[in-house]
């Protein structure tokens, strides 16, 4: 099989993913579901010989020794694809993500217009969160790319693997990818002061060397952006202080209560009459913000984001809602994507009586 066929086919069906499963046919995600392509399974001797289509003789040695392996490559259009290779059964599975063609706007993704604030502030934290294939790497990529037309900075990426390739507009960009240009987010972290950035992107704050070196560099006064997998802005805020052990929380809570500026949690919600659309939860990291962070009361942050919407903030639940008012999204998707049914139903009912 020729994986860039199938890839040119997963681009006219407008899809997001490309999964390749021994065993299976080759399975295309569209708004979301998976749809199997084609009646014939992909055997493990084409599963391989797709590996070796895309990947780098050095890369096939990572994947020897790591039985893993995060890289990208890109298709003749410039198009990038993101792909994942594991074992399963003891055969190769690739899962790519195809990247649009070319960097989106805030705009053109219908993200909370603050985006454009939160990137151009001097210095601070800002987390994209949300589950995999929620559209954070394309989100960040959006705001990067505001920056870049709006503002003269030096901007360092630090990523596993490079994803959006960053032309020098106004801004210089300086890419670094995972096991090409350095051995570990936390290791680039330990050097990057040296190289005179004004804005830093950190892949994704994974573990406890990551995590802590993140804030220091934030505290240095450079403005830093990381993703996460937490459902909602509250949990992002446990799980980076979940990284460090128990006796280092309270320090860890003040450190990150000191620098946050934002938190984005976002989800993909399939769209009435194709497509998806993005709901995305808003937590600005303001003085009862980061009282909450620090005495460790993350649990009570979303009350919180609800007393504060007239300054931008916004829960989840209250972009679903919103989403449906507009008539982007059905009241079944808001109910499948929302973190409280209940509260759900209450602002929808409250909505409906103010309407009324």
């Amino acid at each position: 099989m020729d994986i860039h066929a199938l890839l040119r086919q997963a681009v006219e069906k407008r899809a997001s993913d490309l999964h390749l499963i021994a065993f299976s046919p080759p399975l295309f995600r569209i708004d979301g579901a998976l749809h199997p392509f084609g009646d014939t399974a992909v055997s493990g001797d084409d599963l391989n010989d797709m590996f070796a289509q895309v990947t780098t003789e050095q890369q096939r040695e990572i994947f020897q020794r790591e039985l893993e392996l995060d890289f990208a490559f890109s298709l003749a259009d410039d198009r990038r694809i993101r792909c994942n290779a594991c074992l399963q059964r003891g055969e190769v599975s690739l899962a790519l993500r195809l990247l649009p063609p070319r960097i989106p706007t805030i705009d053109e993704l219908g993200l909370p217009q603050l985006c454009k604030d939160l990137i151009t502030r001097p210095r601070g934290l800002i987390v994209v969160t949300g589950p995999t294939g929620s559209g954070k790497s394309t989100t960040i990529a959006a705001m990067i790319r505001h920056l870049n037309h709006t503002e003269r900075r030096y901007l360092v990426t630090i990523e596993d693997p490079v994803e959006y390739v960053h032309p020098n507009v106004e801004c210089a960009v300086s890419q670094r990818e995972l096991a090409s240009d350095t051995w570990s987010f936390a290791n680039a972290l330990k050097h990057v002061l040296r190289q005179d950035p004004d804005v830093i992107l950190v892949g994704e704050m994974r573990d406890l060397e990551t995590a802590a070196a993140v804030l220091t560099v934030a505290e240095t006064g450079h403005l830093i952006l990381s993703t996460g997998h937490a459902p909602s802005a509250a949990q992002s805020v446990e799980r980076i202080v979940d990284l460090f052990p128990p006796h280092e929380r309270p320090m860890a809570q003040a450190r990150l209560a000191s620098v946050l500026i934002g938190v984005l949690c976002q989800a993909l919600v399939p769209k009435i009459g194709g497509g998806r659309v993005v709901a995305v939860e808003v937590m600005l990291a303001n003085a009862a913000v980061k009282n909450l962070i620090r005495e460790g009361k993350a649990h009570l942050l979303p009350n919180t984001i609800r007393t504060h919407a007239s300054s931008g903030m916004r829960t989840l639940d209250d972009a679903l809602i919103e989403l449906h008012r507009r008539q982007v999204i059905t009241w079944e998707s808001v109910l499948a994507f929302c973190q409280d049914a209940e509260e759900v139903a209450k602002l929808a009912s409250r909505g409906q009586n103010k309407a009324g």
